[in-house]
């Protein structure tokens, strides 16, 4: 059966305008639900909702085959007192309106995918972490992941199929990592970040909203789900992949404390590029779903190419 209408909430950011532009290119119907002002733009509806209330939002849940939700304050931030209650907050409060909104439609989505994040597992410099066998670290980002799922999974819902994807870093040219990595290699600051040792997992954006297609159409996939391209590399690999498709042929290396000055400056915290993410696809593989960008060489060759990447969507949309 073919997805004819699809719910995005939290589709103003980065990862939901590619999953909007993806859907909406297949002809699906696509609504977002946004903090912004409502509009019809590029036949996307926007539709406001502040993320906490039931309010007549969730009448557009009515007839949907997929709810994806993607809220929360971004965490490209200091972590602050008043910042870190903003980045839980929001992401609980979210979750558990679109449970409680689930629980009231009477022909609602068959799939509920939330996101979470990969950044739940350990830093991990000695093994990869599978969803069978990863184990979690501690601190701030891994509580707010914890009570993330904790919220998501809650919810009885039993004709309702739900995936919790522990996504990894998307490179893409719309936001996100790549484009303060691309830069800081074109202006010779593109050596490794502390050590260098820590694993970089990631995934290219053509292949984060491939994935979730996937998933959606998969219906033996459920549950926790890791979202990572199967090669996953150290920053130090990272930075030279990223000065080699720069063209820059060398880069002064970031010791941690530069970096923690940087991070201040910048009103951002080093988490990004100091923790050890060693995050293994093993659902996906296990799934049969193939990559378009396998490699970090092939995915940055694409991106720092001058012309937009134009590929036709090999897989329909549709939900079995």
């Amino acid at each position: 059966m073919n997805v004819q209408k699809i719910v995005i909430a939290g589709g103003s950011g980065f990862l939901g305008q590619c999953l909007t532009t993806h859907f909406n290119d297949q002809g699906a119907q696509v609504i977002v639900l946004t903090r912004g002002q409502e509009r019809l733009e590029n036949g996307v509806n926007y539709v406001h909702w502040n993320g906490r209330s039931l309010y007549r939002w969730k009448d557009h849940l009515e007839g949907a085959d997929v709810l994806i939700n993607l809220s929360g304050k971004s965490v490209d931030c200091r972590y602050t007192k008043r910042n870190k209650r903003l980045i839980l907050n929001s992401r609980l409060e979210s979750t558990r309106a679109l449970g409680l909104a689930l629980m009231k439609v009477k022909n609602g989505p068959a799939t509920w995918i939330n996101a979470t994040s990969a950044t739940i597992y350990r830093h991990a410099e000695d093994r990869p972490m599978t969803e069978a066998n990863g184990e979690h670290g501690t601190g701030f980002s891994v509580d707010v992941c914890e009570k993330w799922e904790n919220m998501f999974f809650s919810f009885d819902l039993p004709r309702v199929r739900k995936l919790a994807l522990r996504t990894t870093i998307v490179l893409g040219k719309e936001g996100g990592a790549f484009v303060p990595l691309k830069n800081l290699a074109r202006i010779g600051l593109g050596g490794k970040h502390g050590n260098g040792k820590q694993r970089f997992s990631w995934m290219h954006s053509y292949d984060f909203c491939r994935a979730v297609n996937f998933a959606i159409q998969n219906v033996n996939l459920e549950g926790v789900v890791n979202l990572s391209a199967p090669e996953q590399v150290t920053n130090a690999e990272l930075m030279h992949e990223m000065r080699d498709a720069t063209g820059m042929s060398f880069g002064l290396p970031n010791p941690k404390l530069l970096l923690e000055i940087g991070a201040r400056l910048i009103n951002t915290e080093t988490e990004l590029l100091l923790k050890s993410r060693w995050v293994e696809p093993e659902k996906l593989k296990q799934a049969g779903f193939q990559w378009e960008f396998p490699t970090l060489e092939k995915a940055l060759a694409e991106l720092c190419a001058r012309d937009l990447f134009a590929t036709k969507m090999s897989e329909p949309l549709a939900v079995h």
